[in-house]
């Protein structure tokens, strides 16, 4: 009989319940006993969710207060020294100072964790946009099982009447995402890791529990012949002992040439993402040993759209005939339910049009129930599923809507002149020296200031009638006025507007540009109590009138100033959204790009010297293989320059990245062609300017334009002190010539308190000051 089975579920539970529990908690509104209860209640939730929905593996352990990596590296007791853990069970405190840093509170000084200690490093989660906090590990480190909490987990989900599946990252994929502090390998830890694994797995079988799910999405890069036989090491010793019967998944993409090691391994069942990684198929129908379970990743685990189920059955039959029948086979979503939101049910006001194309996480575990039934019953089990799948699907391709013919026009209208700039660099950067004066060191930010709650109440009161639009606007220009005055007053060279009247950075664009669709609760977790809201495209992209010249100029207007008007650029805005399946995701990006240049153009006619479009996702959108790079490139570099390539010389072109790896794509990033780039460089120690190379002889560096790393982690609640900032800025004029670096912070300021922006800003703009005296002010101007 086939297994229906869910690799994991979205943890923010209904209306983002553990978002607001977490804040509380952090606030100090509700102590730790209240935010565990709240806590074990939505597991509780998600667990009789996903039985009721008809799946027979239902995970436990996929839950997270903050972070699974953080989960797994305070389970194995990997906890650098200061954050206030000596032993068992790692405390409330010691767990949020590392995900969020120590902010001298007096549950902190009780756990003894140092003042002052920064959060560990965060960075993409793959080519989703989750962030997992990076492990700090060394050679030698010593690992501690801090508590069996896999073994808790489903104590507790037996007693509440489900029998859960375990979910555990693996050893490897653990090792690998993690980063050591001293340059040394962390597979040569692997051996360190291994007897807690070990030990964790036999207290689970004598336990009872019957299978565990091991997550070694790592299995989805190019791995070294190292990282293979690790691989080999590490499953080989986990066999030796007690075990409950082990699935090995891997999703987000094909295991290619780490596909035969995957299938030596000593485990039950492996399990295959068979939407961004069916090539591997063919291969394990051919290779897989007869007794081993296979795991058919059916059903988008990252996507919104409904599943072709008459399709995803045929795929399954197809398995189950060439495997001699069902008994050893599962269904199941591509990957983790995490990546998309809760339940389509609550979107009441959605498009019913749009709303009967989409499926969300509960409505995703209904169409493996339906496959699984399928696969054991026959198509005639589940007729009504598949009749709605197909209707579904017709009026889909069948939409006038989806497909506008002035938007085809543009595209066919394209020209590589479109995407380059005038003049080069240098010859830009004097004209814009010229129109703006600024100093060596400027100092600026990254675009939005504290979205308060008194700020937010404004956009619900319009939201619900209760204000009109003239009242909002005038809100919303006293704030903006207020903003403007401060920055003013306390020395930042250009300015923002603060973007008060902006909900989210994808979300304010979407929402005045055709093809997007917005939902009022489809929230999902970028990183702890962080959600966002990705929009979806469902049709050809265009841009009816102007998204953000109105407040940009009027916030010029009120001070000499150069102002910075602020967009989303076009790769952010794809990646950031649910992206319709039916065309290439180059032809959507395009389309994108040509309404921010609309965009572009009209804030350089109504005055603004500085636009920044922020680019945070470039770099997520990489394929997972290398070889696959250059293509994604070519066509993201394209339409950045296709969306900011139309201004004149005077005009500064910046771009925003949020935590990444550049030093593979510091080519990509040069021929984006901005004439300034910020960057998230704090809790790297400036470590990522390494990429940006060291300068040379004569002063210059292999970047060829301007760049601000930032100097304060705005994802921690500390106020890091001028000293701070000044030692970040010291590192990086070891690293950059004194004319490249702007002095900003790590990131845009919507989810931080006034109360933490002033004094910090206040630092940042003294430390500048500090910097200028006998700076290198650059090249002069070209000649000839």
């Amino acid at each position: 009989m086939t297994v229906a089975a869910s690799l994991g579920f979205p943890r923010i539970g209904a209306r983002r319940a553990l978002k607001f529990a977490l804040e509380r908690h952090w606030a100090g509104e509700t102590d730790a006993a209240s935010l565990l209860d709240t806590a074990a209640g939505l597991r509780a939730t998600h667990w009789r969710a996903q039985q009721g929905a008809g799946i027979s593996h239902v995970p436990s352990g996929d839950f997270s207060l903050y972070d699974h990596v953080l989960d797994t590296a305070c389970l194995l007791g990997a906890v650098p020294p200061g954050y206030g853990w000596t032993g068992g069970p790692v405390s409330l405190p010691s767990y949020f100072a590392l995900a969020r840093g120590a902010r001298g509170t007096e549950a902190e000084r009780d756990a003894g964790i140092a003042p002052g200690l920064p959060a560990l490093e965060m960075t993409k989660w793959f080519d989703t946009n989750y962030h997992y906090l990076v492990p700090r590990l060394a050679a030698g480190q010593r690992f501690a099982l801090t508590e069996n909490r896999p073994l808790a987990l489903f104590r507790a989900a037996l007693a509440a009447g489900t029998r859960t599946r375990p979910v555990l990252l693996g050893p490897v994929s653990f090792l690998l995402l993690s980063k050591t502090t001293d340059g040394s390998d962390p597979l040569d830890l692997l051996d360190g890791v291994l007897p807690l694994y070990a030990r964790m797995l036999a207290e689970l079988a004598e336990a009872g529990c019957a299978w565990v799910q091991v997550d070694e999405p790592v299995l989805a890069l190019d791995l070294s012949e190292k990282a293979r036989r690790a691989f080999v090491l590490a499953y080989a010793a986990l066999a030796r002992g007690p075990t409950p019967e082990l699935l090995l998944a891997s999703y987000f993409g094909p295991l290619g040439d780490n596909l035969g090691t995957a299938l030596r391994l000593p485990v039950a069942g492996l399990h295959l993402d068979l939407i961004r990684g069916a090539a591997d198929l063919e291969t394990v129908l051919a290779a897989a040993r007869t007794e081993q379970w296979l795991s058919l990743g059916l059903v988008d685990g990252r996507n919104v759209w409904r599943a072709d189920l008459r399709a995803a059955l045929a795929t399954a039959q197809r398995v189950a005939t060439a495997r001699g029948g069902t008994r050893r086979l599962m269904v199941a979503p591509s990957c983790s339910l995490l990546h998309v939101p809760l339940d389509l049910a609550q979107e009441t006001a959605l498009d019913p049009e749009i709303a009967g194309w989409l499926a969300f996480a509960v409505q995703k575990l209904a169409e493996v129930a339906a496959l699984a039934r399928g696969l054991d019953e026959g198509e005639a089990a589940i007729r009504g599923p598949l009749e709605a799948s197909d209707a579904a699907l017709r009026a889909r391709r069948a939409s006038p809507r989806a497909h506008r013919s002035e938007v085809a026009a543009r595209m066919a209208a394209l020209a590589p002149a479109m995407e380059r700039r005038s003049s080069p660099f240098l010859a830009r950067r004097y004209a814009q020296q010229a129109r703006l004066g600024l100093p060596v060191f400027p100092t600026t930010t990254i675009g939005s200031f504290p979205q308060t709650a008194e700020v937010r109440r404004l956009r619900a009161d319009l939201g619900r009638g209760a204000l009109t639009e003239g009242q909002y606007d005038q809100a919303i220009a006293i704030r903006i006025a207020e903003a403007v005055r401060w920055q003013e007053d306390i020395g930042l060279d250009v300015l923002v507007h603060g973007e008060f009247e902006r909900n989210d950075m994808v979300q304010y664009f979407g929402e005045r540009l055709h093809g997007y669709a917005f939902t009022k609760h489809g929230w999902v977790q970028s990183y702890g109590s962080r959600c966002v809201a990705p929009p979806v495209i469902w049709g050809d992209v265009s841009r009816p009138e102007p998204m953000t010249v109105r407040w940009s100029a009027y916030a010029q207007s009120l001070t000499t100033r150069p102002m910075k008007g602020m967009l989303t650029g076009p790769v952010t805005l794809l990646h950031w959204s649910f992206v319709r399946d039916d065309i290439p995701r180059e032809t959507v990006c395009r389309q994108i790009a040509l309404a921010i240049r609309d965009e572009v153009a009209d804030l350089e006619a109504a005055g603004i010297p500085v636009i920044q479009v922020d680019e945070p996702a470039f770099r997520e959108g990489l394929p997972l293989r290398r070889a696959e790079w250059d293509g994604y490139l070519r066509w993201a570099v394209a339409c950045f320059r296709l969306a900011s390539a139309g201004v004149a010389d005077a005009t500064a072109i910046h771009s925003h990245m949020c935590y990444a790896e550049f030093n593979d794509i510091m080519d990509a990033i040069a021929a984006m062609d901005a004439d300034a780039i910020s960057i998230e460089a704090s809790r790297s120690r400036m470590e990522l300017l390494e990429a940006f190379a060291p300068r040379t002889a004569d002063g210059g560096a292999s970047y060829p334009a301007e760049i601000g790393p930032g100097v304060w982690d705005i994802h921690s609640p500390r106020v890091p002190e001028a000293a701070e900032m000044a030692a970040l800025l010291g590192r990086a004029r070891t690293r950059l010539a004194d004319w490249q670096i702007w002095v900003n912070p790590d990131c845009g300021l919507k989810t931080r308190r006034w109360e933490e922006v002033r004094p910090a800003l206040e630092n940042l703009v003294a430390v500048a000051r500090q910097m200028r005296a006998g700076a290198d002010a650059g090249p002069a101007e070209p000649r000839g």
